[in-house]
């Protein structure tokens, strides 16, 4: 199917895009001390796939995308649960969070938990299930 493609969309995705993603990530870093994290991350990422998708339909995410979602929402999955089996190995409570906290010298203490990796993990599965989506709108059946 061939369409005519709007200059005006193109340039104003071309321009929201990188900074939606870049949103996302903030948001999945900030998300343990102020609103965000994972599924928030996660659904911004989308939203920018979406755009992607306005402006080219299913063709244009591939183009966007070098992984199909199969692999980002598997990686996710097994990266949450994981997250969340650790410590329930180690005689702990299943889901139980930890923190582990670094000097360094020109920044001062650092601090990670490891509900950080859960939230990458549900941020990979929220982003891997809108590329499905994408992915299967708008195609012709079999």
């Amino acid at each position: 199917m061939i369409r005519d493609r709007s200059l005006i969309l193109a340039i104003s995705v071309e321009a929201v895009f990188h900074t939606a993603l870049l949103f996302s990530v903030f948001l999945l870093f900030a998300g343990h001390n102020s609103p965000g994290g994972g599924f928030v991350g996660g659904l911004v990422a989308g939203a920018a796939l979406v755009l992607r998708y306005v402006e080219g339909g299913p063709e244009e995410v591939r183009r966007t995308t070098s992984v199909g979602p199969e692999p980002v929402l598997g990686a996710g999955l097994a990266l949450a649960v994981v997250t969340g089996i650790v410590p329930w190995l180690f005689g702990r409570q299943l889901l139980e969070s930890a923190t582990l906290s670094v000097d360094v010298p020109a920044l001062g203490t650092v601090k990670a938990t490891s509900a950080l990796p859960f939230d990458v993990g549900v941020y990979l599965v929220v982003v891997g299930l809108v590329l499905g989506v994408l992915g299967t709108l708008g195609e012709e059946e079999p």
